[in-house]
């Protein structure tokens, strides 16, 4: 854990045993303005990381995750989980932050919820925010917190 790339595995272990989930400000000064939300669990840590989750564990980091992101950003937040071949951390992990305006491309998938978010088994991540009474789910992505605030 004394590798950089382990080292949220290192800050998960500090947490409460009975902690499912915890936020951590991201440590890098290029990015202030970002929040890590991590299953304290390493059950999930390495490749496809979302498809490790149990349905349950995954509903209740997506739901922590939007309810968060609405208290710090309101309409105009972001969740971000990039791909397998970008991510610099071994320890799952969603990033939280602002949506920065003007990002809206391709064709979104439209739910109504977490419990309509696809699972991706092919490495790569995905960025969601809120579009009216609905969210947009942005596919096909490696490095998909690019589209949220520094």
């Amino acid at each position: 854990m004394r590798e950089r790339r382990c080292s949220l595995c290192g800050v998960a272990e500090e947490q409460p045993p009975e902690a499912a989930y915890f936020f951590l400000k991201d440590a890098s000064s290029m990015k202030p303005n970002r929040l890590l939300l991590l299953p304290r669990s390493h059950d999930y840590d390495g490749r496809l990381p979302l498809s490790k989750m149990p349905l349950k564990a995954r509903l209740e980091l997506w739901h922590a995750a939007i309810k968060h992101a609405q208290e710090l950003w309101g309409d105009d937040w972001g969740v971000a989980v990039n791909g397998d071949e970008v991510r610099t951390q071994c320890h799952s992990h969603f990033h939280i932050g602002k949506l920065l305006k003007g990002v809206e491309y391709g064709k979104p998938l439209t739910v109504k919820g977490p419990e309509q978010f696809p699972v991706p088994m092919d490495g790569t991540g995905f960025w969601v925010h809120k579009h009216g009474n609905r969210m947009h789910v942005h596919t096909g992505e490696q490095r998909a917190e690019t589209v949220l605030l520094r």
